[in-house]
């Protein structure tokens, strides 16, 4: 027996071994059997691209009994085979940078200190505007009352 040398034909292969149709692949990993059809085909233009495509290929090999990682592996090698880089984008880990990764720039006394500094100006703000207020209010209240008695 021939071994199979694209990832479609590997997909396809193992699922007639096993007697499988592919509506039931289909109904059962929820990819189009339009989609399946292509990969078996190998026409993975006509799939949505990208992070897509390898999910599709890992459920349909993970329900044919198919290893999925030497699935996915096999489809980077046909893509890179036809001349598609765009995949080795999602093959590379990607490590985004955290910002509590950095070591701190700041001693954390100084941030303490920073931090009572700035709630005591916004209390002793607050007070002032509290006072000024009351005072206000206090100006007024006697010109009333003069008025009443006048």
């Amino acid at each position: 027996m021939v071994m199979p040398e694209t990832i479609g034909e590997q997909l396809r292969q193992a699922r007639e071994e096993r007697d499988v149709p592919l509506r039931e692949v289909s109904d059962q990993t929820r990819i189009s059997i339009h989609y399946l059809e292509a990969i078996e085909a190998n026409e993975f233009n006509r799939l949505p691209g990208g992070i897509f495509n390898r999910s599709f290929v890992k459920a349909y090999a993970r329900y044919v009994g198919m290893d999925e990682k030497k699935a996915i592996e096999d489809y980077t090698l046909f893509m890179r085979s036809q001349g598609d880089l765009g995949d080795d984008v999602a093959s590379t880990p990607y490590h985004s940078k955290v910002y509590t990764d950095t070591p701190a720039t700041r001693s954390p006394i100084l941030t303490v200190v920073l931090t009572i500094v700035i709630l005591a100006l916004l209390t002793a703000g607050a007070l002032a505007l509290l006072k000024w207020y009351q005072q206000k209010s206090a100006e007024v209240r006697p010109a009333s009352y003069s008025q009443v008695a006048a």
